[in-house]
């Protein structure tokens, strides 16, 4: 799930655009940030920073609400991901399973 803030902190993001996107409630208590990327697709583009979050419980089914964008919710083994996870999205899940907070793409030395 992403999204952008909108004047707001990014644990608040992350319960409206769970509820927006999935139809999940989320608990700002049970929530744990676990991972960084820090990326950069190109010298010229802006750099990102995603924040990765583990959600320790929820309430709700997992609904397509953005169709447009989303076409199911499914879950996978993180060891066994189809090839069509978005790049950063890999490299954090990774990260997470090696017990890593940080990582980078993108970033030429």
């Amino acid at each position: 799930m992403a999204g952008h803030c909108e004047r707001e902190d990014a644990v608040s993001c992350l319960i409206r655009e769970a509820e927006e996107e999935a139809g999940l409630n989320l608990d700002p208590e049970g929530i744990d940030l676990v991972h960084v990327v820090h990326s950069q697709d190109s010298t010229s583009a802006r750099p990102r920073i995603q924040l990765f979050f583990r959600a320790r419980s929820w309430s709700g089914e997992p609904q397509v609400l953005e169709p447009d964008r989303c076409v199911e919710w499914r879950w996978f083994n993180p060891e066994e991901l189809p090839d069509n996870v978005v790049p950063y999205t890999r490299q954090a899940i990774q990260a997470i399973l090696d017990g890593r907070p940080y990582s980078d793409m993108g970033w030429t030395p």
